[in-house]
């Protein structure tokens, strides 16, 4: 069965090993009484997430990350019904052995949003915009005290200081050229991030990757998933991600999705601090899949990305 997993590392060994992890799968599907069910992995993701029959999910947590497991569960028990597309329904969430816990919810309908992209058609992608933004509205306006016990952090202005103080060495390890790497300490200093009137929930990963679609209705978003890194804070630290990888920071499709949202734009430098402080944050990754300004500025960046002009 599944060995104690207490490092990255180890759980990259055990993420890479499939029969390790499939025995351990069927066993868990037994005593969930689902045994009968056909199971297929997942290619995606960085933890074992496995199909299970056509309507549901088993996603496994090494005991390291036994919290994201009891998160992503009180996440996904508090926003079901509650937004304008489905997000799954908990179905299980307990221990398993060796310190790993699992989640067994059901499967939204339709595909992934970001390997359908290239195929859906242009007013399509106007709508989906639009459906994305008021999902992502309802989202942040939703109370999220209810979760403060397991969804954090306890103080933003804390967390967003840890962040400052990492983040040249963040960047550095992506292997973000020494041009533009060189600029962000100064950049950062130059943007204060007033705290914000409310903390809301954040999703921290509101992209194409994690919306799904049905192109035999129309293309419309059918649901939101992966809430095991869910925060509560300022919401421009998700609306950072969704400028780049839900509009692809088109400045047409970022006023579209402005206007659904409900708010005017907001300050690009501020977007653009956050994307550099993400805790996924890859500014190297962004520069080879986004376009980028002709001089290696980061505050011709910040327009280019997050402006809503042109």
């Amino acid at each position: 069965m599944l060995p104690r997993v207490d490092t990255v590392d180890e759980l990259d060994e055990v993420v890479r090993d499939e029969a390790l992890l499939r025995p351990a799968v069927q066993d868990l599907c037994a005593q969930l009484g689902i045994e009968r069910a056909r199971v297929l992995r997942f290619e995606e993701g960085s933890l074992p997430v496995y199909s299970v029959g056509d309507a549901l999910v088993l996603k496994l947590f090494p005991g390291f990350e036994a919290d994201e497991a009891v998160r992503e569960a009180r996440v996904l028990t508090h926003l079901d019904g509650r937004l304008p597309v489905p997000t799954p329904q908990v179905r299980a969430a307990e221990l398993y052995k060796n310190g790993w816990r699992y989640v067994l919810m059901t499967r939204l309908v339709g595909d992934g949003l970001a390997r359908a992209w290239a195929r859906v058609p242009a007013a399509a992608r106007d709508r989906i915009v639009t459906e994305a933004a008021e999902t992502l509205a309802a989202l942040h306006a939703l109370d999220p005290a209810p979760l403060a016990d397991v969804v954090g952090p306890a103080d933003w202005n804390r967390f967003v200081a840890v962040r400052r103080a990492n983040a040249l060495a963040h960047h550095h390890a992506t292997g973000l050229p020494r041009p533009w790497l060189e600029q962000i300490p100064d950049f950062l200093r130059s943007v204060p991030l007033v705290p914000p009137p409310r903390r809301v929930l954040l999703h921290t990963e509101f992209i194409r990757e994690h919306l799904t679609v049905d192109p035999h209705d129309d293309w419309r978003l059918t649901g939101l998933f992966d809430f095991e890194p869910a925060m509560i804070g300022d919401p421009a630290y998700d609306l950072a991600g969704a400028a780049l990888f839900i509009t692809g920071a088109d400045p047409r499709q970022l006023r579209r999705f402005y206007a659904a949202y409900g708010r005017a734009p907001h300050p690009p430098r501020e977007l653009l601090a956050y994307t550099l402080l993400h805790v996924y944050g890859d500014l190297t990754g962004n520069l080879r899949d986004l376009p980028a300004p002709p001089r290696p500025r980061l505050e011709d960046l910040a327009e280019a990305w997050f402006g809503t002009a042109g």
